[in-house]
C-alpha cells in the first residue's frame, strides 16, 4: 500500500485535480491520498490558506468577513464547476465554511486554526467526490473519525503516540481513502493545525501508521535539487538522499519537504519518494535510511535567513559549573527554543529564529543574562542566515571545511561562525542575511562545478 500526498500547487485548479485523479487511479496501491488546500494558480495568486487567515482576521476584528469568505468560496466553486461535480458537493463545502466562520471567537488561536483547517478539509471532500465521478470507490475520512490526536499547540501541533494504533485501521478500509492534511484534533476535540506546510506531516504520520510500502510526496518539481534552482539555475537533480540528509536540507531552507515530516517515516522505516504531479514519469528523489555515496561528496547546499544570535562572554566561563545550563534555562523560561550553540572557552553564542525573539523578549533576556549570570558582555546580532553543506560522504574527509571557507573568501562573503556536529553529515556557516544567496552560489560552485577540485 502507498500513501500519496499532494501539495497545494497540485490542487490549485480543476486541471490539476484531474492530474491528481489520473495519478491515483493509475496505481491500485495508492489507497490513501492526503491533500493540501488549493495553492496558487499563477505567480501572484493567493493560496486558499492565506485567504482563510484573512477571513479569520476579519471576523476577529468584528467585521463581516463576507468579502474574504466569498473569495474562498469562489475558488472552490470554480474547481467544482469545471470538474462538473454535483451541486450538492459545493453546497456542502459552503455550509461547512459558513459554520466555521459562525463559531465562537473567544479563543483566537483556536478559531484561526478551525478556519485554516477548512482549506484541506473541504479540498479532501472535493477530491473524493471527483474520484467517485471517475468510477472509483473513494471516500473522505475526517482526522477526528480516523483518530489523529495531536497536542493542543495551535498552529504548531505534534502528533500524540496513541494516534498511530487508531490510524492503522485506515489500511483496512476498502477503496481509496482521501484524508485532509495539515490538522488533527486535540484530546478535548479542538481543531489544531500543524505548522505551515504541515500536510507533509499528515502524510508521513499516516504512512507510518499503516506501514506503507512507500510515502509518495507529489509536488511541482521533478526532484530535490542540489540547491534552490531559483538561486542556482544550474543545480543538479538528486536521485537519492538519506533521511538525515533530507532533514538537514529541509531545516536549512529546502521547502520541497517539511522539516518535521521525516520523523514518523524514519522511525517506521518507510521510504519517501518526492514526485512531480505535472511530470509523474520523472524519476523523482528517493529518501531512505541508506544510499550509495562517494567519500568526500556533498549532496546539497542550502541556506535560510531569519536568524539572530545572543553572544555571551565571561572570563573563565569554562570553569563555571552549570553556566550553560543556566543560560539555556533562561531561554526555556522565556519560551524560546535555540538552534545552535557554537562556543569558545570564554564565550558562547546561542542562535535563535528571529521571529521568536522580538524586541520586548530580547530586552528581558539580555537583562536576565546580565543579572543572573554576571557576564562581562552580552550582545544580540540580527539579520543572520545559516548556510549548510550536507552529505553523508563528508564523514571522515579532510579538507571539506577548508574548501568551503576558501569559497567564501573568493566570493567576499564574511563568515560569522561555523559549527559542525559530530555526525559530520553537515557543516553550518553563519553569514549576514544579505550574503545568503551569494554564499549558497559560492559553495555550490566549489562542490558541484566539475572544473574545480
Amino acid at each position: 500500500m502507498k500513501v500519496a500526498k499532494f501539495g497545494g500547487t497540485s490542487l490549485a485548479n480543476a486541471e490539476q485535480v484531474r492530474k491528481v485523479s489520473a495519478i491515483v487511479l493509475s496505481d491500485p496501491e495508492r489507497r490513501i491520498v492526503v491533500v493540501s488546500a488549493p495553492g496558487k494558480r499563477f505567480k501572484h495568486d493567493i493560496k486558499i490558506t492565506d485567504l482563510l487567515i484573512a477571513c479569520a482576521e476579519a471576523r476577529l476584528a468584528s467585521r463581516s468577513a463576507e468579502g474574504e469568505m466569498a473569495a474562498v468560496l469562489d475558488r472552490y466553486a470554480e474547481i467544482a464547476r469545471e470538474l462538473e461535480l454535483p451541486a450538492g458537493v459545493m453546497q456542502g463545502i459552503e455550509a461547512d465554511f459558513r459554520a466555521r466562520l459562525a463559531a465562537e471567537v473567544c479563543h483566537r488561536d483556536h478559531f484561526i486554526d478551525a478556519i485554516k483547517a477548512g482549506g484541506e478539509d473541504n479540498c479532501a471532500r472535493l477530491v473524493a467526490a471527483f474520484l467517485r465521478s471517475q468510477g472509483a470507490n473513494a471516500s473522505y475520512v475526517s482526522p477526528r473519525e480516523a483518530g489523529l490526536i495531536v497536542t493542543a499547540e495551535f498552529g504548531n501541533a505534534h502528533v500524540l503516540p496513541q494516534s498511530y494504533a487508531k490510524l492503522a485501521a485506515l489500511g483496512d478500509r476498502a477503496g481509496i481513502t482521501v484524508f485532509p492534511g495539515f490538522f488533527g484534533y486535540s484530546s478535548d476535540g479542538a481543531v489544531v493545525t500543524f505548522s505551515r506546510g504541515g500536510s507533509d506531516i499528515s502524510g508521513s504520520i499516516l504512512a507510518a501508521a499503516v506501514k506503507a510500502s512507500v510515502y509518495e510526496n507529489f509536488t511541482d518539481v521533478d526532484s530535490v535539487f542540489s540547491a534552490n534552482p531559483h538561486i542556482v539555475p544550474g543545480a543538479h537533480p538528486i536521485t537519492e538522499l538519506t533521511y538525515r540528509e533530507m532533514r538537514e536540507l529541509s531545516y536549512a531552507g529546502f521547502s520541497v519537504f517539511h522539516e518535521e515530516a521525516l520523523e514518523p517515516v524514519y522511525r517506521a522505516g518507510v521510504p519517501v519518494w518526492i514526485k512531480n504531479t505535472n511530470n509523474p514519469a520523472a524519476p523523482g528523489t528517493r529518501i531512505g535510511l541508506q544510499r550509495p555515496f562517494v567519500s568526500g561528496s556533498v549532496v546539497g547546499v542550502a541556506g535560510s535567513p531569519g536568524f539572530c544570535s545572543i553572544y555571551v562572554s565571561k572570563y573563565l566561563m569554562n570553569r563555571e559549573i552549570g553556566f550553560g545550563r543556566r543560560l539555556l534555562q533562561i531561554l526555556e523560561e522565556e519560551g524560546l527554543s535555540y538552534e545552535h550553540t557554537p562556543s569558545g572557552i570564554d564565550n558562547i553564542s546561542v542562535l535563535l529564529r528571529d521571529t521568536k525573539f522580538g524586541a520586548a523578549t530580547e530586552a528581558r533576556v539580555v537583562a536576565r543574562i546580565r543579572a543572573e549570570l554576571d557576564v562581562d558582555d552580552v550582545a544580540v546580532e540580527r539579520d543572520l542566515a545559516l548556510v549548510m553543506i550536507v552529505g553523508e560522504g563528508m564523514q571522515h574527509t579532510v579538507g571539506i571545511a577548508a574548501r568551503a571557507t576558501r569559497a567564501f573568501a573568493q566570493s567576499s562573503v564574511n563568515l560569522e561562525m561555523i559549527n559542525q556536529g559530530s555526525s559530520e553529515v553537515s557543516i553550518m556557516f553563519g553569514v549576514k542575511a544579505i550574503d545568503n544567496e551569494r554564499a549558497i552560489r559560492a559553495l555550490h560552485e566549489e562542490f558541484f562545478d566539475s572544473r574545480r577540485g
